[in-house]
């Protein structure tokens, strides 16, 4: 009888890592076996997460850096595969929003929403790609959501960094599946984290982190045979 864990030896790099969806979708990845990379900008925060997550018996490397720097995204990849062994899971988590009418927004507020929630992404997967094409095998996993679907008023920025999410990740499925790496999207409504305020709305019926962690298990476990391009979260109950 196999006792290995699901994901053993495998190297998972999550971004956004040091709290929120991002330290559970590594805590639920760290329980399957797989030798953790977390990734934050605030170094004391993700070296209290990386702590948490070795107590609990988890291989982890935490790397302090910013997604939407080249060089650092690019010194972040080569730090992880240099002490972990190559990527094969790459979860783009780290996100910010701003929520305010169009109008009322300053060019610097669309910039740093846009930036890490879209150009972070692309700077993540464009500098662990090519280490999975060239092993034909690999999970990147984009945290989106269902604001990339829906409007909302207050919304526009955030709105757009997600709505041009959607759309990459369907672009680069299409550019990386002849490689057997699968590029997936993530959508959850509202969760109940530091992220955006929940005024009026009833926490427990919110989503929680550990929801979507456990949707990247279910996406890092397929079978080969099989690709699941997008999945849509919503709470059984509206908050």
């Amino acid at each position: 009888m196999d006792t290995q864990p699901l994901l053993a030896g495998q190297v998972a790099l999550v971004t956004g890592a040091s709290r929120g969806i991002g330290l559970a979708i590594a805590r639920r990845l760290g329980k399957m076996g797989a030798r953790l990379a977390l990734c934050a900008r605030g170094a004391e925060r993700l070296h209290k997460s990386e702590i948490e997550l070795r107590q609990a018996g988890c291989e982890t490397l935490g790397v302090a850096a910013d997604v939407t720097d080249a060089a650092a995204v690019d010194a972040l990849v080569q730090e992880v595969i240099g002490k972990l062994g190559g990527i094969d899971i790459l979860v783009n988590n780290a996100g910010v929003g701003v929520f305010a009418p169009l109008h009322e927004l300053r060019e610097d507020d669309w910039d740093r929403v846009m930036n890490t929630n879209l150009k972070g992404v692309f700077l993540c997967s464009r500098a662990v790609a090519p280490q999975m094409i060239r092993r034909r095998s690999g999970h990147i996993i984009n945290i989106s959501s269902l604001a990339g679907k829906n409007a909302f008023a207050k919304g526009g920025v955030y709105c757009a960094s997600k709505w041009g999410l959607q759309g990459m990740t369907a672009c680069m499925a299409e550019d990386l599946r002849g490689y057997g790496i699968r590029v997936s999207a993530v959508c959850p409504g509202t969760v109940e984290t530091e992220f955006s305020p929940h005024a009026g709305k009833d926490a427990k019926k919110m989503l929680q982190p550990e929801d979507v962690a456990h949707v990247v298990a279910m996406l890092v476990t397929q079978a080969e045979q099989s690709f699941v391009s997008e999945v849509d979260i919503r709470p059984t109950q509206k908050p």
